[in-house]
């Protein structure tokens, strides 16, 4: 196996990922790989061929093999507090969740009357709130079936999963595409795909978002714009952008990129330990530790 390749920009990268870290191919063959999440009890990875229309599921165990056949072009996906498969999907426009006797339900479909955009990535803060962001990407020819929107804005929303209320948060980025909380949940990142830019948003008492701001802009060659996110364990951040996976600290310092060879749009912390990284580019799932 090769090993990485690290563009470091500051010296304590090499803190989180050594430069002799082999980069192993778990498996290739896909068509535009997304929205991988692991789950911690099981032991296993998710993740969605959104071209393919499928959502896989590999275990070193057992392998790989095919979780849904028909994913509704899934996208972003997360676990609720109760362990269940949260999923945003670009041909049908939801929010679903898989239920505990594997039925898909519908959570959220439409704002306002009108159709949500095409939902993207998804997070669950620890009161069971959802957050998601909805570009138009999912209507679009390259990862979506082209059609109209019915909204005239991109927006950041949250869905309570109890009473089905949602809450738009906010317009006012181009197009929000991935997002996570902070340690704390104090803060909520998301980032601006066509503006190659990272915001900040505050997260007040009442779960809505405040203050947003730039919080970073990601840089460099290479294939790939602002895409998946997610905070480590000591608040570093996490972004699949130009190139590969960039890495900023909390104040917003630019560490680095782990240098990936093909077009990265996400990626997750994975292993029995959480010390896996798995990414998922257009073709190729791998790891990395």
């Amino acid at each position: 196996m090769p090993t990485i390749e690290l563009d470091i920009h500051d010296e304590r990268l090499t803190g989180i990922f050594s430069p002799d870290t082999e980069l192993e191919t778990i498996a290739d063959g896909f068509r535009f790989l997304e929205g991988p999440v692991w789950h911690p009890y099981e032991k296993h990875l998710r993740f969605s061929d959104i071209k393919g229309n499928a959502t896989f599921q590999w275990s070193e165990s057992d392998g790989l093999s095919i979780y849904r056949d028909n994913s509704y072009m899934t996208n972003g996906m997360t676990y609720d507090l109760q362990g269940r498969l949260l999923s945003c999907h670009h041909a049908s426009s939801w929010v679903s969740r898989i239920d505990d006797a594997e039925t898909t339900i519908v959570l959220a479909s439409h704002y306002d009357g009108k159709q949500l955009n095409s939902p993207n990535d998804i997070v669950v803060k620890s009161d069971g709130m959802i957050y998601f962001t909805d570009p138009p990407y999912g209507r679009e020819p390259k990862v979506g079936i082209p059609r109209e929107c019915e909204l005239d804005f991109n927006g950041v929303y949250r869905l309570n999963p109890v009473d089905g209320e949602l809450t738009l948060l906010t317009t006012d980025l181009n197009r929000p595409n991935g997002l996570c909380f902070s340690l704390d949940e104090s803060l909520l990142y998301v980032d601006d795909t066509p503006e190659h830019k990272i915001y900040v948003f505050d997260v007040t008492d009442d779960g809505l978002l405040a203050n947003g701001r730039v919080f970073a802009e990601t840089k460099g060659d290479g294939e790939g714009r602002p895409d998946g996110m997610k905070i480590d364990s000591e608040g570093n951040l996490y972004c699949t952008a130009q190139g590969g996976l960039h890495v900023f600290k909390p104040d917003g310092t630019f560490l680095g990129r782990l240098r990936v060879p093909l077009q990265l749009p996400n990626f997750t912390w994975g292993d029995a330990d959480l010390k896996g990284i798995y990414l998922t580019t257009v073709t190729t799932l791998f790891r990395v530790r």
